[in-house]
């Protein structure tokens, strides 16, 4: 008997993963770790036109961006995992040959046409498009099957109901006249998703089943597959889907879905996670967790049971956050990258020394919302021409602020030392002495180096840059016309 927690992920790998099926990874994920249970992670290949090893692959790398850690695999020790439906279609057929030896499935030989035109037919006389059982008789002996392609159904009863007390939603009831004898084993010999599913979910010793709440009308159909092997039925959680914000089903229109895609996009992996699992649920009015607190508060009780909307604007936000607090170096790894994206030549980052990248990505990381941002805002510091913003320049920039911008370059070349603090306090005084607002004098300053009207203290930066470089940006912007 099974006593620990062990739930599963198990993405079809026909695409890129989706937030939603992020989210459904990160609660299985959570509640294993919550419960000192196992995690497993299980590929559902079996759609064999439309599953792809790169659709593998970035699903695997989707997850590992995640921070999420499978514990079993195929093979000993398997770290390597996951568990691929195609390497088990021996498993499903051999459980489908045992269900037919027991007169619980029986061979159908019913053909894709003859189906459709079954259903239309019903659908015309306004009855319900159930299949008629009409091969039931066939049971488990295939020399009646004259050379056609068999598919294996099970034989379902029709009468009483079915009911599940679902941890999200509360008791669900199904009605058994409302379900037909559904296939298990296609004719090419191929698994359907709710056989495959519960043959591995009864060998792997699945406790609880936690997925979107699409899968809703599934349950039944795997329930009577559970019943029909005399085995005890695991928990179930039906997540709530998440919505755009004009409350249709999350999809590309709303922005991005793709879990990499917030990778390219600047965005931290903590703090993706602590957005994607506070959508649906809560822990009093705490905003953000880090991993250890989500793992600590984490539970099934606090899931809500209506769909919660994608608000990218609050992710922007929560990601700036979590740049505020990123350690110098490991801020520097994400933005080499993207600074040379941003046009900073691989030769400058090189002769850049670590400690001034750190300076730069300390300074500009108290505005960012994405690493992305970051890399493009601070990339006037570096060497190279600038965009200058030019309806900024030509209100800021005149030609009484050029005039003080010439007034105070021998003035800045003549300090003792080149600093934050001496700049400001020679600015201070000059705007003093003209009877003008520091922010008068500065501001001319912070467009002819950036190229904009906002960016961090200024002074800083100009240290940061050093005086060679602010020389030579000034004296471009003075050359300009206008």
């Amino acid at each position: 008997m099974v006593s620990k927690v062990r739930v599963r992920f198990a993405p079809s790998p026909t695409g890129y993963l989706h937030v939603g099926g992020a989210r459904t990874a990160l609660y299985n994920w959570l509640f294993a770790r919550h419960e000192n249970g196992v995690f497993i992670l299980r590929i559902e290949d079996t759609d064999v036109e439309r599953s792809t090893d790169e659709s593998v692959t970035t699903i695997l790398e989707s997850l590992r961006w995640l921070g999420l850690d499978w514990d079993e695999g195929p093979e000993v020790g398997g770290p390597a995992g996951p568990y691929r439906q195609a390497e088990r279609l021996t498993l499903y057929q051999e459980h489908a040959r045992k269900l037919l030896d027991d007169g619980k499935a029986y061979y159908c030989t019913c053909t894709p046409e003859e189906l459709e035109a079954r259903r239309k037919a019903a659908l015309a006389a306004g009855t319900s498009p159930r299949y008629d059982g009409r091969c039931r008789e066939r049971g488990n002996d295939p020399s009646g099957v004259g050379g056609r392609g068999a598919a294996v159904r099970l034989l379902v009863r029709d009468e009483g109901s079915i009911e599940i007390a679902d941890l999200v939603h509360g008791p669900i009831r199904f009605e058994r006249t409302d379900l037909d004898d559904f296939i298990l084993l296609r004719s090419d010999g191929m698994p359907t998703y709710n056989f495959a599913v519960v043959i591995d979910d009864v060998l792997m010793d699945i406790t609880h089943v936690i997925r979107g709440d699409d899968h809703i009308s599934n349950t039944p159909r795997q329930i009577m597959l559970y019943e029909a092997m005399g085995l005890a039925v695991p928990h179930f959680a039906h997540i709530p889907m998440i919505l755009g914000s004009d409350r249709s089903r999350l999809s590309k229109r709303h922005g991005a879905t793709s879990v990499l895609a917030y990778q390219q996009m600047g965005y931290l992996p903590e703090a993706v996670v602590n957005y994607l699992v506070r959508l649906g649920w809560s822990h009093g009015d705490q905003e953000i967790f880090s991993q250890e607190e989500l793992v600590k508060h984490f539970s099934l009780e606090k899931v809500g049971k209506t769909p919660a909307v994608f608000d990218p604007v609050k992710l922007e936000w929560l990601n700036g956050q979590y740049i505020k607090h990123v350690a110098p170096d490991r801020l520097t790894a994400l933005l080499r990258p993207l600074w040379e994206a941003a046009g900073v030549s691989q030769q400058e980052l090189f002769q850049r020394d670590e400690a001034w990248l750190h300076r730069v990505a300390c300074l500009f990381q108290e505005r960012a919302r994405t690493v992305t941002e970051l890399a493009s805002s601070s990339r006037f510091v570096f060497d190279g021409k600038i965009e200058r913003d030019k309806a900024v320049a030509l209100k800021v920039l005149s030609s009484e602020a050029k005039a003080r911008l010439r007034a105070l370059l021998p003035e800045i070349e003549a300090l003792p030392i080149f600093t934050a603090a001496t700049l400001e306090s020679l600015f201070r005084m000059r705007a003093e002495a003209l009877g003008l607002k520091l922010v008068d004098l500065a501001q001319p300053f912070r467009v002819g180096l950036s190229g904009k009207s906002v960016s961090p203290p200024i002074f800083p930066i100009m240290e940061l840059m050093g005086w060679e470089a602010v020389r030579r940006r000034v004296e471009e912007v003075l050359e300009e016309e206008g």
